[in-house]
């Protein structure tokens, strides 16, 4: 059947509208997913106006953190924050990340009243970090000190003879890449190590002396690996109060603050970029849902990621987390 002219000019004017409302509707769907996105994480965003608590959590296996050390910044030069709390659940981590923590959480507590408020574990790096605010509660179970360092690696000699692998080797000098899992740890080696060790050992001891209403010859009674429930940390002056959030807020509110503000937590921030890839849109979606969704982090709260750590650690228990104990 032949088709005239008015048929070809309706149906291209058709696909024309088409055209226009599909994209039309893929950009209506497309505002809609970022305003949600934006909405659902207001409060993650900063630039908070209004006079309030900021509330900071640091949890899991502490490395040396950047986005966090600047979100510790952005809240001490926020005039908005009138005082801070800071959540700490973590059996410790890398000594290089428990230090840049420790000294951000200082000059944070030089500007605003700072309290740290310890939730299930504030062990080893994850103390020190408590130590650096002007208040530490916790509950009374809680787990705290393991004051501490530490050295891991593994010895692969044994593996190595089962299956017939030896390892040739040229360097400058003995102690060169030192110690090494393919070779027998010598006593030199390890008195390298205990040099290391011990240095960062008394450094450690040092923060605690300096932040905590004890001498020296205390710290050095408690220093010994012990932990501590929070009712034990109290009584040897490791902890200020027992509580949670609300006791943290009291002594807040003992510094000044007003006990009418609202305790804003400061979460890591999302780039436009993050808010567009496919797990960060899974996980908003499901959130507005009431759906679960499947954590980034997993790993990281399972304390598999504990098994990469280099350097010297600060780490309570590191080998049975990794064991799954």
């Amino acid at each position: 059947m032949p088709i005239n002219a008015d048929d070809v000019i309706d149906r291209r004017r058709l696909r024309r509208k088409l055209t226009f409302w599909r994209v039309a509707a893929i950009a209506v769907a497309a505002i809609a997913i970022t305003g949600a996105a934006f909405w659902s994480m207001r409060d993650e965003l900063g630039g908070v106006g209004s006079p309030h608590i900021a509330k900071v959590r640091i949890e899991g296996t502490i490395t040396e953190d950047e986005e966090l050390l600047e979100r510790l910044k952005k809240i001490a030069e926020t005039d908005a924050v009138k005082g801070v709390i800071v959540s700490i659940d973590s059996p410790g981590g890398t000594t290089v990340g428990g230090e840049a923590i420790f000294n951000a959480v200082r000059e944070l507590a030089v500007a605003k009243p700072t309290v740290a408020q310890v939730g299930t574990l504030a062990a080893s790096a994850g103390y020190m970090i408590a130590s650096a605010a002007d208040q530490i509660v916790a509950r009374q179970s809680s787990i705290v000190g393991s004051i501490g360092v530490l050295v891991q690696f593994p010895n692969f000699t044994g593996a190595m003879e089962k299956l017939g692998i030896t390892m040739d080797e040229v360097k400058s000098s003995p102690l060169k890449a030192e110690p090494s899992p393919f070779n027998p740890t010598t006593e030199p080696e390890k008195e390298m190590l205990r040099r290391l060790i011990m240095d960062s050992y008394d450094w450690f001891v040092s923060l605690v002396d300096e932040r905590r209403p004890l001498d020296r010859a205390q710290v050095l009674a408690l220093a010994d690996g012990s932990i501590f429930t929070g009712r034990q940390a109290l009584e040897r002056k490791l902890v200020d109060s027992l509580g949670g959030e609300e006791k943290a807020k009291e002594w807040l509110v003992g510094k000044g603050v007003d006990k009418d503000l609202e305790i804003v937590e400061w979460k890591k921030r999302q780039t436009t970029t993050e808010l567009f890839l496919p797990s960060s849109l899974s996980r908003r979606l499901a959130s507005m849902l009431g759906l679960p969704a499947i954590d980034d982090n997993v790993l990281e709260k399972l304390g598999v990621d504990r098994i990469f750590l280099d350097g010297l650690l600060s780490v309570w228990q590191p080998d049975g987390a990794i064991a799954g104990k």
